[in-house]
């Protein structure tokens, strides 16, 4: 058995017979990615009776075509990375790239996590498994495979897909977006990225390492569009010395189909490509579900719900990319987290109380909690920026090409960005630090291992504590220990 159909029998059996529905369920899920499995194995964990639909494969995006495979890949590329940057440190390593034998490593490392999601594993937690097309049948009734599921509560985590922009001959091409470019073999040796959001940035440098030239083309100004502008300046210093060409502030007019190569058309002229990859967003999914005969609203940008996740039909919720601008697995856990109180025990916890991180996996990694820094400078916040040149392991590893910079109201953080290699691991303690409110010179008292680079933060605390010694408090002092040398 390969890879792939070790990944099949996990999240998409094969032989797999849906159970006899129960008379009621207290929770039925339409959706098998994140969100969904987290409503439906803590439903079922507290006792209550609960049912799942997906109509492709367990575990959604995140495990088959987004998080999983993309930083497998990105693993791969950060051989090549640290490979071509060993100089720095006297070593000289020369790199081979076997592009299936990377390939195989992503699709093996998804096999691997894939036991977490499989329709075994929540069978045998006590989640009524259902793979089919979900339809809502009324507004306490869901249809799959010719049987109708009643039920109590319910929620939507049906997730997402990849928008496909309105570009003149884009729809008849065999483009690649993040739901195929992990099923390659042949690795092509010119690809054309469209966006330069997070996928966009994090596939085009991964494939620029692996050997693969690639052009990147993102409409707006800069990568990164939501990002602090000197951080999306950095991704792009960053990609283009690792053999991407950036192009900004450029739009595709159009694309053809030439024999075996692909043309882009620019303002400028025209890009030249074995193959295309759209990463210009996502979509909601909502296509099938027979929202209307549930009573439950939707627009262009998915499911409409109140700060408790509730829909327009009290007894429904929905968790994850179908209904929030937060986009990532995370985000969708905690949503998740949030409909089980709330629709299970009548709780009112709000979505608008999480603190919530995200990062984009480039080398370096740009993290980021809170609003974006234009928002925050709306509000009024100080800025406090400490540059990675002086953290002492962020030199020693010769990577010191970043920053953490805090957006604060008199020590409250705000939003905050950090640009540093594993910038990932770190924002979680910045936004935990925001979620209990406290203030930044808290990491002044800190302790963090020497040398690592969470000493960014205590130099954040250290940075802030210094800014309240106002002249009027420096006096103050001064006099104190001018009195103590004369005792």
């Amino acid at each position: 058995m390969n890879d792939d159909e070790r990944l099949l029998a996990q999240v998409r059996p094969g032989d797999w017979r849906n159970p006899e529905p129960a008379s009621l369920y207290d929770l039925v899920v339409i959706g098998g990615g994140t969100a969904g499995l987290v409503c439906a194995a803590g439903a079922a964990g507290l006792g209550a009776r609960v049912a799942i639909i997906e109509r492709a494969r367990l575990g959604g995006d995140c495990l088959n075509t987004g998080c999983v495979p993309s930083k497998a890949l990105l693993h791969a590329a950060r051989a090549i990375h640290d490979a071509r940057h060993a100089g720095s440190a006297g070593v000289a390593i020369t790199a081979r790239v076997d592009f299936a034998a990377v390939m195989d490593s992503v699709r093996a490392r998804r096999a691997d996590l894939a036991p977490h999601d499989s329709a075994q594993r929540l069978t045998s937690i006590g989640v009524d498994v259902f793979l089919g097309e979900a339809s809502f049948a009324g507004r306490s009734r869901i249809a799959v495979g010719g049987r109708e599921l009643p039920f109590h509560r319910a929620v939507i985590a049906t997730g997402g897909r990849p928008a496909i922009p309105p570009v003149p001959g884009l729809s008849n091409l065999r483009s690649l977006t993040s739901e195929n470019i992990f099923n390659l073999r042949e690795q092509p040796r010119s690809l054309l990225v469209i966006g330069g959001g997070p996928i966009g940035c994090e596939l085009a440098q991964a494939f620029a390492l692996l050997g693969t030239g690639v052009t990147l083309v993102e409409s707006a100004a800069r990568l990164l569009p939501r990002e602090d502008p000197d951080a999306s300046a950095i991704v792009a210093r960053r990609l283009a010395a690792d053999g991407v060409r950036v192009m900004t502030g450029a739009s595709i007019r159009g694309v053809a189909q030439t024999g075996a190569q692909i043309r882009a058309t620019l303002e400028t002229g025209e890009v030249p490509a074995d193959a295309v990859l759209v990463a210009v967003g996502r979509s909601p999914t909502t296509e099938g579900l027979n929202l209307d005969a549930a009573g439950v609203a939707c627009s262009h940008r998915g499911v409409t719900v109140d700060d408790r996740l509730r829909t327009s039909n009290r007894r429904i919720f929905a968790a994850g990319d179908i209904c929030s601008s937060y986009q990532f697995t995370h985000a969708a856990d905690a949503m998740a987290r949030i409909v089980i109180q709330n629709a299970l025990f009548h709780g009112r916890r709000r979505a608008s109380a999480l603190v919530i991180p995200w990062a984009t996996y480039t080398f370096p990694e740009v993290a980021h909690v809170g609003p974006p820094p234009y928002e925050a400078a709306r509000l009024g916040a100080e800025c406090l920026t400490v540059q990675l040149t002086d953290v002492d392991r962020a030199v020693i590893d010769a990577d010191a090409d970043g920053f953490l910079r805090i957006h604060h109201q008199r020590g409250r953080i705000l939003a905050a960005t950090l640009v540093a290699p594993h910038a990932s691991e770190l924002i979680g303690q910045v936004a935990s630090l925001m979620r209990r409110g406290r203030a930044l010179d808290e990491f002044s008292s800190d302790i963090f291992p020497y040398p690592t680079l969470a000493d960014v933060l205590r130099k954040a605390g250290d940075a802030y504590r210094r800014t309240r010694l106002t002249p009027r408090a420096r006096a103050i002092v001064a006099r104190y220990f001018a009195v103590m040398r004369k005792l």
